[in-house]
């Protein structure tokens, strides 16, 4: 397995986080992705990383469909793949309605032709074609006297498209035309049906194979040195799930929600996003299990991170994306060096 990390530029201190980067990147992490959720823009940060890494590849992880144009997307990514000399990974991905519509005013429809037909047109554009598009989302160039244009560059490298998706259909389209899949809300043990089917019928129908797709996974990982700081690790966690459960997205369209119910928690996910909607959020958190926290997470003793790591590598992991916990930078740095040292260790079991 690769290991990877996402940080977000919003808020917090820019310089620790230029620090923590390239100090990650001095650890043999192998991918810093850059987080746009409702506060930064991933390009910018992007951009300034390109400039202080050297080896390690660099991903947008995601810009959000339906706040730029495909041709806007194309060009931000064909400018950090070329100041980055080809470390720059595009991630894409839809959000959802309270972002989409909520803050930028767009409307949150038909993701999954937006998301087809975004990629066809980037692609078109890295190549230095003229740029001729045709679909139900968008129309290049639009009728009446203007014609067909290229950019004035063109792509020097190669641009992985990497796309963050949750629902069945989006799953399908991912295993069709992407190089990546960033996925979240990860159980090995339900993995099969809440994602893998889908994403194996979309590459059997482009004629491709898993091997053909990087499967980026990604989880907060942390150390207990004992059972008490397990438990208290554990208890910490509770309220940051029932949040993705019950409030991120709208009252009615939780992508999360129905990852979790996919995975074996269809009546918890459906309480907590009750109880969370009505403003009972200790309810909420108070519904969370241990047995949820530490399926979707990498934390507990070193032995059982270990442990945890070494199924996921089992169940097809390809990538995984690390979030270390920590309440200083050197804290968040150790904790990312003892993951990334077990990772290493379970690919040289696996090479033997």
């Amino acid at each position: 397995m690769r290991t990877a990390t996402t940080i977000e530029a919003s808020g917090g201190n820019w310089r620790e986080l230029v620090d923590y980067v390239t100090e990650a990147e001095k650890l043999g992490l192998d991918i810093c992705w850059v987080a746009e959720a409702w506060g930064s823009e991933a390009p910018s940060p992007l951009g300034y990383l390109a400039a202080k890494t050297e080896r390690m590849l660099l991903g947008s992880g995601i810009i959000q469909l339906g706040t730029r144009t495909p041709m806007a997307i194309a060009r931000a990514a064909i400018t950090l793949s070329q100041i980055s000399q080809g470390r720059f990974l595009l991630g894409l991905g839809p959000s959802g309605p309270q972002v989409i519509e909520g803050l930028h005013g767009v409307p949150f429809d038909r993701p999954l032709s937006r998301m087809r037909e975004t990629v066809a047109i980037v692609r078109q554009a890295t190549l230095g074609d003229k740029i001729s598009y045709s679909g139900r989302e968008f129309q290049i160039p639009l009728p009446g006297e203007a014609k067909p244009m290229r950019l004035s560059m063109r792509a020097e490298y190669d641009i992985p498209v990497y796309l963050a998706t949750l629902s069945p259909k989006m799953l399908l389209l991912t295993g069709e035309i992407a190089d990546g899949w960033l996925g979240t809300s990860f159980v090995p043990e339900g993995a099969k049906n809440a994602y893998f089917d889908h994403l194996d019928r979309g590459l059997a129908a482009a004629g491709r194979t898993r091997s053909d797709l990087d499967i980026c996974q990604g989880a907060e990982v942390a150390f207990a040195e004992d059972e008490n700081a397990l438990r208290a690790m554990i208890a910490g966690r509770k309220k940051e799930l029932a949040f993705s459960l019950g409030g991120m997205g709208s009252a009615t369209t939780n992508f999360y929600n129905n990852a979790y119910s996919r995975q074996g928690w269809a009546d918890v996910a459906a309480e907590v996003r009750t109880r969370w909607q009505a403003g009972d959020r200790d309810g909420a958190a108070g519904l969370i299990t241990d047995e949820m926290v530490l399926a979707t997470t990498l934390i507990g003793t070193e032995g059982m991170v270990r442990e945890r790591l070494r199924v996921w590598h089992n169940a097809g992991i390809d990538t995984v994306r690390l979030y270390p916990a920590g309440e200083t930078l050197e804290a968040r740095l150790a904790t990312l060096g003892r993951a990334i040292d077990l990772v290493r260790g379970i690919e040289d079991e696996a090479a033997e």
